[in-house]
């Protein structure tokens, strides 16, 4: 057994030292390998950034109240006589001064125009009530301030006004018939709100003659086990009959919609690639058996076995494999992660991300390299190990 494990040895560093006499073919097989799983990679980061971006806005003590069978802000509609109902729900926390610590809330679809492409897009206007900002996390005012109650002022996100134009600090912006001022920016621990505008409840309402419904209601509980009691409450009252879900559930549904679309998209491709990359291991390594034939034969003939050689042919595959499954983590590393992109979400408006690489997202690459490097390696070791001692003497 010994014996076979130096023989194992042995054939594969003479395997891999030959690599360089094939390092043309072999480059091309790296690169090919690379390619796919900067492809790979490149969707894979942009589906956890939007996610991470989506779902890292949700809390398990908000609860959001929707129209009964909306899957989205945009399509759900709430009475304001819903809304005093809800105020009077059980669950609901108060504040100091005895009030329900709710935010009804209007969304709207506006125009914006891209910085980098200077095309149109979708934004969402969102109307938020007093309690609004305070209802959700990690939001701080970054530049200027808060709108001011009954005017004609809003504040926007740090990303959305990073990547569309006409919401500059003190600028003046235009939806529909009706100008804002621009007073603030804010941030939102880079969550989805960060891709949103924001303005007086009553004052969107009043200018898009939306008086008497809002599209959701938030409100705080006084713990998340609060939100089966706020369930009930809505399913049991007729005037009701309202979709309760928590906050964090809520942009997790969200979320794994687009996330499953960009990574179904992306895997498809990226096994076209594959296959590619696979011709292209086999020609390799079909290259490097032929060119050691004599090699290998005269190994056999002196008494190596065939594993050997199988072992060492497949090794080489997997190397290169390897090779070009780093290469293309870290080139997708250096081009991708962090990139600011922006897409449709949930609404049907822009939500601003970034690419995000995460450990796994990279295990993943590299495991589909090593897949087509085993595949393109597999049947070339099989040649070798099965190679005719005479064929191989005479081969060249």
């Amino acid at each position: 057994m010994r014996s076979l494990w130096l023989q194992v040895a042995a054939v594969t560093a003479i395997n891999l030292r030959s690599i360089g006499q094939r390092r043309w073919l072999s480059l091309s097989t790296v690169i090919a390998i690379a390619l796919v799983v900067i492809v790979l990679l490149a969707f894979l980061a942009m589906a956890n950034g939007f996610q991470r971006t989506i779902a890292g806005a949700g809390a398990d003590d908000i609860a959001i109240v929707l129209r009964a069978g909306s899957q989205a802000e945009i399509n759900s509609t709430v009475s304001r006589d819903q809304v005093r109902l809800i105020e009077d729900g059980p669950g609901i926390a108060r504040g100091s001064d005895g009030k329900p610590l709710i935010s009804p809330e209007l969304y709207l679809v506006v125009d914006g125009i891209k910085r980098s492409t200077k095309t149109k897009a979708n934004l969402p206007l969102r109307g938020i009530g007093e309690q609004g900002s305070t209802l959700r996390k990690d939001i701080v005012i970054t530049a200027g301030r808060m709108f001011n109650r009954g005017s004609n002022e809003v504040v926007v996100g740090k990303a959305l006004q990073r990547q569309f134009e006409g919401f500059d600090l003190g600028s003046t912006v235009s939806f529909g018939a009706t100008r804002w001022n621009v007073v603030g920016v804010f941030e939102a621990g880079g969550s989805v709100f960060e891709s949103e505008i924001w303005a007086d409840l009553n004052v969107v309402q009043s200018l898009f003659n939306r008086n008497n419904i809002v599209q959701t209601v938030r409100a705080r509980l006084t713990g998340p086990a609060a939100l089966n009691e706020l369930k009930s409450y809505s399913d049991n009252d007729p005037r009701l009959k309202l979709d309760v879900k928590s906050e964090a559930a809520y942009f997790a549904e969200q979320a794994s919609q687009t996330s499953d679309l960009i990574q179904k998209l992306g895997w498809p491709l990226a096994i076209a690639m594959a296959l590619g990359a696979v011709a292209g291991a086999l020609n390799t390594m079909y290259s490097s058996v032929a060119a050691r034939a004599t090699e290998i034969a005269t190994l056999r003939a002196i008494g190596f076995g065939g594993f050997p050689a199988f072992v060492g042919t497949l090794a080489e595959s997997l190397l290169l494999a390897v090779i070009g499954g780093v290469l293309g983590a870290a080139a997708t590393y250096l081009i991708f992660d962090g990139v600011t992109a922006s897409t449709l979400g949930g609404n049907f408006t822009q939500v601003v991300f970034d690419f995000k690489l995460s450990p796994w997202l990279i295990a993943e690459g590299v495991a589909l390299a090593l897949i087509v490097g085993l595949i393109g390696g597999l049947f070339p070791a099989l040649r070798a190990a099965r190679l005719p001692i005479v064929e191989g003497l005479y081969a060249n």
